[in-house]
């Protein structure tokens, strides 16, 4: 059995083995309600979106700026977030703006790989899923969350690698691996984004 406390919200997450009953699953949690209260308590605040706030695009601080009589949609001058339109739909356009330039970056970083090793992606899509920072299909479409736009960009590049070697090896086995350090250029760029993930990723959550 394995309970998760989500990043975001704090909610409690109960996943349990095929053959486990329901009444089992429920005596663990009530055993572990102890261990559950502390998670919560040490999530960070949320980090909301107004006026001011600083989001992590890319790893560095950006202060959003709300321009309300400007046109223009959302654009980013030296390390400031402008966004125009109403405050209150402040949040949403800001969300739709990173998240078409996540389609687009992660899309074209996706095909590059695909290609150097030959194999095709068909269709790129980018989420707000909060326990899998990508996917891939049998069919060749991937999947990543828009949040990886907030963390360094080698972090993003680390995810694309990921799912592009799954399109060659749908496991991780040791092949798979060593074709994800290959993409990436060196074992040690693996490792040191996957450390960054573990240590930095549950904040990615956060903004927003």
């Amino acid at each position: 059995m394995l309970l998760r406390v989500m990043p975001r919200d704090g909610a409690v997450v109960l996943v349990l083995p095929t053959r486990a009953s329901l009444k089992s699953g429920q005596q663990f949690v009530t055993e572990q309600v102890d261990w559950i209260l502390a998670r919560q308590e040490e999530r960070p605040e949320s980090q909301p979106w107004h006026d001011g706030a600083v989001l992590p695009l890319y790893g560095a601080p950006h202060t959003i700026r709300h321009r309300p009589a400007a046109r223009g949609g959302v654009w980013i001058e030296r390390n400031e977030i402008h966004v125009t339109g109403q405050v209150e739909h402040l949040p949403r356009r800001l969300r739709d703006w990173l998240k078409r330039r996540a389609r687009e970056e992660f899309g074209q970083t996706a095909r590059e790989m695909a290609a150097g090793i030959g194999v095709q992606v068909r269709r790129v899509t980018v989420r707000d899923t909060q326990s899998r920072w990508g996917s891939c299909s049998a069919h060749g479409n991937l999947s990543f969350s828009w949040r990886l736009l907030l963390a360094p960009p080698a972090i993003g590049r680390y995810l694309v690698a990921h799912e592009v070697a799954h399109l060659k090896h749908m496991d991780h086995s040791t092949a798979f691996w060593s074709l994800c350090a290959r993409l990436l250029g060196s074992d040690s760029e693996l490792r040191a984004a996957r450390i960054w993930l573990r240590r930095h990723g549950a904040a990615l959550h956060l903004h927003g």
